[in-house]
């Protein structure tokens, strides 16, 4: 079993693209996160080189796994078996790498911090468990909350910009150094990101992820506490849900906590189906 580990984003894309593009609910957050650093620059999400890996059962074997990581941020497994996932372990080991944290697939995750585990007595706690969920044909809230769906725009931005760092603070996502204003002025700029609005005043965003591969993801998701309870998150994932479809997506993702039972009712309510679990592991 082969992994190829490199800081180069072309030797990525040449060699693992038809994978990443032939699995794209799997490697949703690979896809995205490539596109961005291809967008944005090496540098687009930290000050130290991303790598990227892919996996191959046998030298001359088609790629059946990925990774990759944009430090600060934890190594990212996207579709990859759990033998994969171990051996990546190993992998990275041997190049004494110094890790916090893993994500990725469940079983491959899991995998992987066992091995590592064994290899450096840390042991993994989780952080985060995710459901990733797939629209298979949108079902709006019916009836509707009070109000309309509308892209989001510059007028917003303030706003946007005060929801986003109270998203990430709830939500304990590790955003070290978040430009906060910088996201929002992209997100406007790329209209991917979307608002409810009621009685003329913006009362939830949701995200929608440029087309790649066929695929787009909602995230994320934000409703003040004082708006909350009326049905607006679920309104104004269903627009954006709407809007990917409209702009090409054949496949429309999200994930969810699985420690929040509420938002994983909504969006099956509004047609999203399960795909597989997901997890963050630290590595205390």
């Amino acid at each position: 079993m082969t992994w190829t580990i490199t800081a180069s984003l072309d030797e990525f894309r040449a060699a693992a693209g038809e994978y990443l593009a032939a699995h794209p609910a799997e490697n949703t957050a690979l896809l995205t996160i490539a596109d961005r650093l291809e967008r944005n620059g090496l540098n687009a999400f930290g000050a130290q080189p991303p790598r990227f890996g892919w996996w191959r059962p046998r030298p001359d074997a088609p790629v059946d796994g990925v990774f990759l990581q944009t430090p600060p941020y934890p190594p990212r497994l996207g579709r990859t078996p759990v033998g994969a996932g171990a051996a990546l372990a190993d992998a990275l080991h041997a190049r004494g790498e110094a890790l916090a944290a893993v994500s990725g697939g469940k079983a491959a995750a899991l995998a992987f911090a066992e091995r590592w585990q064994r290899l450096t007595g840390a042991e993994p706690v989780v952080r985060t468990d995710e459901r990733l969920y797939r629209l298979d044909g949108l079902t709006p809230p019916s009836p509707a909350p009070e109000g309309r769906f509308r892209l989001a725009r510059s007028a917003d931005r303030e706003l946007l910009i005060e929801w986003l760092i109270a998203f990430v603070a709830e939500a304990e996502v590790m955003e070290p150094d978040l430009d906060a204003a910088a996201i929002v002025d992209q997100r406007i700029a790329e209209r991917s990101w979307h608002i409810w609005e009621s009685a003329g005043r913006p009362v939830s965003f949701a995200g929608a992820s440029p087309v790649i591969a066929g695929m787009s993801r909602i995230g994320p998701v934000y409703t003040p506490p004082e708006h909350r309870r009326n049905g607006y998150a679920g309104a104004v994932v269903a627009g954006a849900s709407a809007h990917a479809v409209a702009e090409g997506a054949g496949e429309v993702l999200l994930y969810t906590d699985l420690a929040n039972p509420t938002s994983n009712s909504v969006y099956q309510k509004l047609g999203y189906r399960p795909v597989e679990d997901c997890i963050v592991l630290d590595l205390n």
